[in-house]
C-alpha cells in the first residue's frame, strides 16, 4: 500500500486529464476512443512511434530531472529553459571553435561545455537567492530571457554562414557526431533522430538517484527543502545548498544541448526548443520529484508529442492542442495535491481539539 500511495495523485491527474479531453472533443465533435486511439497508438507503433516518442522524451527528462532537484531543496526553477538554451549554443560553439581536434577529446569538450554552461547559468540565480535573498523565480524567468537574446545575437552575428537565411551556427564537424541508434539497433531506421543521448538521459536519473538519497550532498539538499531552519539548526548551511542545487539542476537541463548539437541538428537552431523547460516542471510534479517517476512521464510527455500530429491530421475537428489541454489538467490536479493535504491536516488538527 505504501509503495501505491505515491502513484495514487499522478494516477488521479492522468484518468482526470483524460476525463476532461473526453467532453472537450465530444464537444467539438469528434470521437473520443477514435482521438485517443491516434494519440496512444502513434506514439507506440515500430520503429517510427516508439523511436519519436523516445527521441521526445529525451529532453523532458534532462529538464525534469533539473526542476525536481531544485524542488527537493525548496527551489523552483522557471530557467530550465535559459539554461538548455545557453548549453545547447556552448555545445555549438565548442564544436566549431575546436573543430580541429579528434573526435575523442572533441564529443567530451562538447558534452562539458554543455554541462558547465548549463550549471554556471542555474548557479547565478541560485547565488542571487542564497547571497541577496533574490527570489529564484523572477531571476530565472529574466536569465530565460538573457540566454535566447545572446544566443541568438551570437549566431547572426558571429556563427552564421554568410548566406544562410535561416538563423543558425555553422555545422559542427562530422566526425563529433554522436551515433543514432539506426547505426548500432538492427531493423532500426537510421532517419529517426533518436541518438545515445537517450541512454545519456537513462545515467542522469541513475545519478540523480544516487546524489540526492545516497550522497551526503544531496541527504542536505532534502534537508534544506524539508525545513531550511532544522537544517541551518543541524549545521548544515542553506545557502551553500541552494547554489549546488540551483548548479546541479542547470548542469542538467544544459544536458540537452548535447542530443540537440552532437546528435540531431549538428549545429544551434535558434528557437530549437518546444519549450521544453517550461514541460520539465510539470513532468517533475507528475513524477512527485523522483527520478523514475520523471522517467515515466518523460516517457507519457513524448507519447503524446508524437501523437499530436497524428491526432492533428486525421481527425476532423481536433487539433494537438489538444495535449495541451491534457497537460494543463494534469499540473492542476497534481498540484490540487498540496490543497487537499493541507485542507486534511487542518481537519484533522480541529477534530484532535
Amino acid at each position: 500500500m505504501k509503495l501505491l500511495r505515491p502513484l495514487l495523485f499522478p494516477l488521479l491527474a492522468l484518468t482526470a486529464a483524460f476525463l476532461v479531453g473526453s467532453v472537450v472533443i465530444l464537444l467539438i465533435g469528434d470521437d473520443p476512443l477514435e482521438t485517443y486511439g491516434l494519440l496512444i497508438g502513434s506514439a507506440l507503433s515500430w520503429p517510427d512511434g516508439i523511436g519519436y516518442t523516445l527521441f521526445y522524451a529525451t529532453p523532458l527528462i534532462f529538464t525534469g530531472l533539473a526542476v525536481a532537484v531544485a524542488f527537493r531543496c525548496g527551489l523552483l526553477n522557471i530557467g530550465a529553459e535559459g539554461q538548455l538554451v545557453a548549453a545547447t549554443f556552448a555545445t555549438a560553439w565548442a564544436g566549431i571553435t575546436f573543430a580541429g581536434l579528434s573526435p575523442w577529446l572533441l564529443i567530451p569538450l562538447c558534452c562539458l561545455a554543455a554541462v558547465f554552461t548549463g550549471a554556471a547559468w542555474g548557479a547565478v540565480p541560485g547565488v542571487l537567492r542564497a547571497r541577496f535573498g533574490a527570489h529564484e523565480v523572477i531571476t530565472t524567468i529574466m536569465m530565460n530571457f538573457i540566454a535566447v537574446a545572446l544566443a541568438s545575437y551570437f549566431t547572426q552575428y558571429h556563427y552564421k554562414v554568410q548566406g544562410d537565411a535561416i538563423l543558425q551556427t555553422a555545422p559542427i564537424p562530422d566526425d563529433s557526431h554522436i551515433a543514432r541508434l539506426g547505426k548500432i539497433l538492427p531493423g532500426f531506421p537510421e532517419r529517426i533522430p533518436l541518438n545515445l543521448s537517450f541512454f545519456l538521459a537513462l545515467l542522469a536519473c541513475v545519478f540523480v538517484w544516487i546524489f540526492l538519497w545516497h550522497t551526503r550532498w544531496g541527504y542536505e539538499i532534502r534537508a534544506t527543502g524539508a525545513n531550511p531552519s532544522a537544517a541551518e539548526y543541524g549545521g548544515i548551511s542553506t545557502a551553500r545548498q541552494i547554489v549546488i542545487a540551483m548548479a546541479v539542476s542547470g548542469g542538467l537541463a544544459g544536458m540537452v544541448g548535447i542530443g540537440e548539437v552532437l546528435g540531431y541538428r549538428y549545429r544551434y537552431y535558434d528557437g530549437f526548443s518546444a519549450g521544453f523547460g517550461f514541460t520539465g516542471i510539470a513532468v517533475a510534479l507528475l513524477g512527485r520529484n523522483h527520478p523514475v517517476g520523471v522517467l515515466l512521464a518523460s516517457l507519457l510527455f513524448g507519447a503524446f508529442l508524437r501523437g499530436a500530429l497524428f491526432v492533428d491530421i486525421f481527425t476532423e475537428h481536433v487539433s494537438k492542442d489538444l495535449v495541451l489541454v491534457l497537460q494543463a489538467v494534469i499540473i492542476l490536479f497534481v498540484a490540487s495535491e498540496a490543497l487537499f493535504r493541507g485542507w486534511r491536516s487542518g481537519r484533522l488538527n480541529k477534530e484532535k481539539i
